[in-house]
C-alpha cells in the first residue's frame, strides 16, 4: 500500500517544488503562519512534531484550511505516527527509518516519506517500494553534489532534501533530475514570525513558489 501512497506523494512534491518545514510555537501563530504561506503559493506544509503545539496546529489547519496538504514531520516512532494521523496529518515524514516505522507505515492510510542518508539506505527503501525519500541533513551529507552523484546509479529514486537549504541554494537542488522538491524553514524565518510579519512571509513564499516555475 505504501508504494502507491509514496508514488502519489512523489507527483505532488514534483509539482510544488518547495515544502515549508515548520516548528510551531503556538497554535494561533502556526495557523496564521500557514495562512501566509498558502497566500504566497505554498500549500503543502510539514509541521514538525518538536513542540507541544504541533498536533493541535495540524488539527486546526485541517479544520480551517482544508485545502492545505499538511503533514507531520520528525516522526520517530509508530506511536507518533498514530498521533499524527489522529490529528489529521495527510502525510508523514521521518528523518530516517527503523524496522518498527516501516512496519507501521504499511498500515497508514496516508503517504510516508522516510529518510535516507546513504546509498544503501536508499536502495533498501526502494526495495520496499519507496520511490521518493527524504535526504537529511542535506548540506551536511554533501549537498547538491552528493545527490548529483547518486542520480546515475539510483536514477529510479527521487529525493526531498532538507537541512541547510535556503534561498541561496534551493534552485541548485531543484535543478537536479532526482530532486522532487526541497524542504526548509527559510520561508518562515523566526524573526518575521516573532513580529507577525505575515506579509513578509507571504513575499518569501511567492519567491519560493516561483522556483519550480
Amino acid at each position: 500500500m505504501q508504494s502507491k501512497h509514496n508514488k502519489a506523494l512523489r507527483g505532488v512534491l514534483t509539482r510544488v517544488g518547495v515544502v515549508p518545514v515548520l516548528t510551531i510555537g503556538t497554535v494561533d501563530e502556526g495557523v496564521a503562519l500557514v495562512r501566509a504561506l498558502v497566500t504566497g503559493g505554498l500549500a503543502i506544509i510539514e509541521v514538525t512534531l518538536r513542540t507541544e503545539a504541533a498536533l493541535a496546529t495540524i488539527r486546526r489547519i485541517r479544520a480551517e484550511l482544508p485545502d492545505v496538504l499538511v503533514g507531520a514531520g520528525t516522526v520517530l516512532t509508530p506511536e507518533q505516527g498514530a498521533d499524527a494521523l489522529t490529528a489529521g496529518a495527510r502525510f508523514i515524514v521521518s528523518p530516517g527509518m527503523t524496522p518498527r516505522l516501516m512496519e507501521a507505515a504499511e498500515r497508514w492510510p496516508v503517504p510516508f516519506l522516510p529518510g535516507a542518508a546513504t546509498a544503501s539506505e536508499a536502495m533498501a527503501l526502494a526495495d520496499l517500494g519507496y520511490s521518493v525519500l527524504k535526504f537529511f541533513p542535506a548540506e551536511a551529507l554533501g549537498g547538491a553534489a552528493a545527490l548529483k552523484a547518486l542520480s546515475a546509479p539510483l536514477a529510479h529514486i527521487s529525493f526531498c532534501p532538507t537541512g541547510g537549504i535556503d534561498a541561496s541554494n534551493a534552485a541548485t537542488y531543484l535543478a537536479l533530475p532526482n530532486v522532487a522538491a526541497v524542504g526548509g524553514s527559510w520561508v518562515a524565518p523566526a524573526k518575521l514570525v516573532a513580529k507577525q510579519d505575515w506579509a513578509g512571509i507571504t513575499a518569501l513564499a511567492e519567491t519560493a513558489a516561483a522556483l519550480r516555475g
